[in-house]
């Protein structure tokens, strides 16, 4: 209950045990086994810091912290129990809660998303379950897509398909980005794949998207001036420990980054409620555990409290432990050797009362008692004080499907998360590079295709006009050969027809003298024929004159 201006969270004896707004925002713890009241206590302090105006986020484990939107219902342990208290003196009513349903698989409430680039890759590498080589190569794929991104290349990181998209570019181009990035073996690139498939096959892929949430959405007040409860349905998240709890850090990590710096206010901005909360640190890493301890250090001065509630205080890291200002410890169990050592570890951890034995108390605690220490109005830890925890105001349990689904279509907040948005982002931009990339290749062969013809064309038209040159050498020296050979032959007959001409002249001149030469012969024989024969004589004489003259003009003309 939200009492004299201050959280009233129980009574020790007949002295009330409060918590003072003031110092909220320096954490708390609400620990204890199974059973022994831990979801009560939650509700009540949920219910008093709204109704001091402060807007609280609560993690539903179980599904009954669902009764925060439905006035609690007497019975007759609750009449009980406020006798017990005086609460009827206290102005203590049943009464319903703002309350706001979300959830990651959007079934239990309105979607819950955020982007792949929020998460970072501290935080998905838990997720996603990587070594310490993979994150680090996840980490440059984020260094990656901002570079990209300078150069006004649109490579924002909002789902896992543009994680899977940027993946695959990086696993492409590894040799080229190496140069400048290191060296990314595919083969760790293809493990990093692999687990971003088993995510989506598992649905997680649904918490990232768009609409994200915007953590100033939580930060709101109804219309009475009480603080929005807004309500986390883990049901099914938190089947998947390390989404449920990667995702709780994540939220821790939103808001110190979103909200400016606020110093000491008289009451937190905000409180969170981590249930199960070791499940935060099981298997972290140590750069998690150390991100996460710095958070929870700093965090105080934007005004966030932050309550982690869990069985043992052994499951908080001594790092985060030491920040917690207000501790409320129900009872242990310790019936082996260590959980003996573990009460005895939870007992030392609160300044002692000398009124009672802590660790004999912390192991006989009833349900809803518990042992308490706060900080005072000065910051320093109060004495444990054994303490009932007050009943809660409202319902105790879950509400009925129908009525979780009619609070959530009536929230304001609905029209502006019910619908998933997918917006140009890496994913689109990279299919377009792709795109152009295949276009741009198929261009490029089809212009290296026409060169080639192109080239081919020309060496045929080149080789068909060697062809013709030779062709046209060869007729021309065809010609000339008919040419130089119709010349020979017309010298020939011309140096033949002047031989014959020769010939004839000389022939002719030849019978002249043969002619001659024989007429002379015959005169010449037909003298001497005369002179030795007579008549007779003289025609033999003839006769062999005749042919010796022209037998020695003959001889005479062949000589010459």
């Amino acid at each position: 209950m939200y009492n004299e201006g201050k959280i009233w969270i129980g009574k020790s004896g007949d002295e009330k045990v409060f918590i003072y707004p003031g110092m909220a925002n320096r954490h708390g713890m609400i620990a204890g086994a199974t059973g022994t009241g831990k979801t009560v206590t939650l509700k009540v302090l949920a219910e008093s810091f709204s109704d001091c105006g402060v807007p609280v986020f609560l993690a539903d484990v179980k599904g009954d912290l669902a009764g925060m939107i439905r006035p609690g219902v007497r019975s007759e342990d609750m009449e009980a129990r406020i006798e017990r208290f005086g609460l009827d003196n206290e102005g203590f009513e049943f009464r319903s809660y703002p309350t706001e349903f979300w959830d990651v698989y959007a079934k239990g409430g309105l979607p819950l998303r955020t982007t792949v680039t929020e998460m970072g890759p501290l935080l998905l590498s838990r997720i996603l379950g990587l070594n310490d080589t993979q994150t680090d190569i996840l980490t440059v794929v984020f260094r990656i897509a901002d570079d990209m991104l300078a150069e006004d290349k649109n490579m924002l990181l909002i789902d896992t398909k543009d994680l899977r998209a940027m993946l695959q570019y990086v696993s492409e181009n590894a040799k080229e980005l190496s140069l400048k990035y290191g060296n990314m073996s595919t083969q760790s690139i293809g493990a990093i794949m692999r687990s971003v498939m088993a995510l989506e096959a598992e649905g997680a892929d649904m918490f990232f998207g768009e609409p994200a949430l915007d953590i100033k959405d939580w930060i709101t007040r109804s219309p009475e001036g009480r603080g929005t409860i807004q309500v986390l349905d883990c049901r099914e998240l938190i089947h998947n420990p390390n989404m449920y709890s990667t995702f709780l850090l994540w939220m821790l990590s939103e808001l110190f980054e979103t909200l400016p710096e606020a110093g000491d206010l008289d009451r937190p901005r905000m409180v969170f409620f981590f249930d199960e909360a070791h499940l935060l640190f099981d298997s972290a890493s140590k750069a998690l555990l150390d991100k996460v301890e710095q958070v929870v250090k700093l965090i105080r001065s934007k005004g966030v409290g932050v309550f982690f509630i869990t069985q043992s205080p052994r499951d908080i890291p001594d790092g985060v432990l030491a920040q917690l200002g207000t501790k409320i410890q129900h009872a242990l169990r310790a019936y082996t050797p260590a959980e003996q050592k573990a009460c005895k570890a939870a007992a030392q951890s609160f300044r002692e009362n000398p009124e009672f034995d802590t660790y004999e108390v912390l192991t006989q605690l009833g349900i809803g008692e518990a042992l308490v220490s706060v900080l005072d109005e000065s910051g320093v830890p109060t004495i444990v004080e054994q303490t009932k925890i007050l009943p809660p105001q409202s319902k105790m349990g879950t509400i009925e499907d129908s009525e979780r689904e009619a609070e959530i279509s009536r929230s304001f907040l609905y029209t502006r998360y019910s619908d998933y948005v997918d917006r140009d982002s890496a994913y689109e931009f990279l299919q377009r590079m792709r795109l152009e990339d295949e276009e741009a290749a198929k261009a490029a062969a089809e212009e290296e295709a026409r060169l080639k013809e192109e080239e081919a064309a020309r060496k045929q038209a080149e080789k068909e006009e060697a062809a013709a040159a030779k062709a046209a050498e060869r007729e021309t020296a065809r010609e000339e050969a008919a040419k130089k050979r119709a010349e020979e032959a017309a010298k020939r007959k011309a140096e033949l027809e002047e031989k014959a001409k020769q010939r004839a002249v000389k022939n002719a001149a030849k019978g002249v003298a043969s002619s001659a030469a024989g007429t002379v012969g015959r005169e010449v024989g037909n003298a001497l024929g005369k002179t030795v024969g007579g008549s007779f004589g003289k025609k033999i004489g003839g006769n062999v004159g005749a042919s010796l003259g022209r037998g020695i003009i003959g001889t005479l003309f062949k000589l010459k």
